[in-house]
């Protein structure tokens, strides 16, 4: 299936929900919608599936104008947050719904294939009531999975399960994504899970689609300020900085020389934002590093990694080092990065330099 939203806009009342936007879904692909609470992932989903209508623009599947025609009409399948099952029916029975109004074959081996993925083949013959929420919220991703339904639309499915959980169904749902043929729209708020799932990533904040395009491609060149705050798990560090003779100097703090860096537009202003992800600060020196000295605010161990907030004179950054580290608070310590490493956003806030991809990313 291609689904092309041409000019799709919603309002509600004196409200705009999705500003006009226009997106070409990549057939038999999987897109990620990214972005925070209210970014307008859901409304733009609930028009895919013809839950809603839009009040400007249209909605086009393999080239036919579907704006309007309701859902049961299409062949979608859609789960959301908030797990929907049919609590009279045992969960294989919930699983198989689809597949029994369509009358298929292999029914109880298809369903047995895809509750053992999704760590529910245990619970087969119990009602949903029976089951805790995350194990409902899998029999309802279950029974959407199973439909293979030409678009497949999922909201923040793996929200309500518990960490480890969710690390493992998002390995197996990118697998099942793989060996299927359904155009897949799945949304999240983190940046981390939209990496994981690959494919292509639509960044959206506050009814705005902001970009979209190859998830790797939008994660290291985000064309905006907006985009890059939203597409970065922690917060990319931003540092307001001027045009120098060198390259950039940061507000408060050292020179960072430009001259292994591509050429940035000339737009006559001096005000620049440079931005730096947590994970391009170290401590170790290199050769060729800008130095930004500051105190510990607080360090924290999260899994193989250490996250270090620090106070500068140019600002409060955040540090992502590899493995564990222990820092007293209070306790002053240097940060490097290398000019290489830094993204630099013009006054209007537009991307004018980033870091060159990585081989094999």
């Amino acid at each position: 299936m291609q689904m092309v939203l041409d000019g799709v806009g919603k309002r509600v009342g004196a409200e705009t929900w999705l500003h006009s936007m226009g997106l070409t879904l990549q057939s038999g692909a999987v897109t990620v919608l990214l972005g925070a609470t209210q970014a307008g992932k859901t409304s733009l989903m609930r028009i895919m599936a013809g839950l809603d209508a839009p009040t400007q623009g249209r909605v086009l599947v393999n080239g036919q104008d579907v704006t309007g025609v309701p859902v049961r009409k299409r062949e979608v399948s859609m789960v959301y947050q908030q797990f929907i099952n049919y609590p009279s029916m045992t969960v294989a029975r919930n699983i198989a719904s689809p597949l029994l109004l369509r009358k298929e074959a292999n029914i109880e081996q298809r369903v047995r294939e895809i509750a053992k993925r999704l760590h529910i083949d245990m619970f087969l013959e119990r009602l949903p009531a029976e089951l805790s929420g995350g194990q409902q919220q899998r029999v309802a991703l279950a029974r959407a999975l199973v439909k293979q339904a030409p678009l497949m639309l999922l909201d923040e499915p793996l929200v309500n399960l518990d960490y480890k959980l969710r690390e493992e169904l998002r390995e197996e749902l990118c697998s099942l994504f793989a060996a299927g043929e359904s155009t897949v729209v799945y949304a999240t708020t983190e940046p981390g899970e939209a990496l994981l799932m690959g494919g292509y990533t639509a960044v959206m904040d506050q009814g705005d689609l902001l970009q979209y395009g190859p998830t790797a491609e939008v994660f290291h060149r985000p064309l905006s300020l907006r985009v890059a705050r939203a597409f970065s798990d922690p917060p990319m560090n931003l540092l307001l900085a001027d045009r120098s003779v060198q390259g950039v100097r940061l507000r408060g703090g050292p020179e960072c020389p430009t001259q292994a860096w591509p050429h940035a537009a000339d737009t006559g202003a001096t005000e620049v934002t440079l931005g730096l992800r947590a994970s391009a600060l170290r401590v170790q020196a290199r050769a060729g590093d800008v130095v930004l000295r500051g105190r510990v605010e607080l360090a924290e161990i999260s899994g193989s990694d250490t996250f270090v907030h620090v106070h500068t004179a140019v600002g409060e950054l955040v540090a992502q080092l590899t493995g564990v580290h222990y820092f007293g608070l209070g306790t002053t310590i240097e940060l490097y990065f290398s000019p290489a490493q830094v993204y630099l956003f013009d006054a209007t806030g537009a991307l004018q330099v980033a870091p060159a991809r990585p081989k094999g990313h």
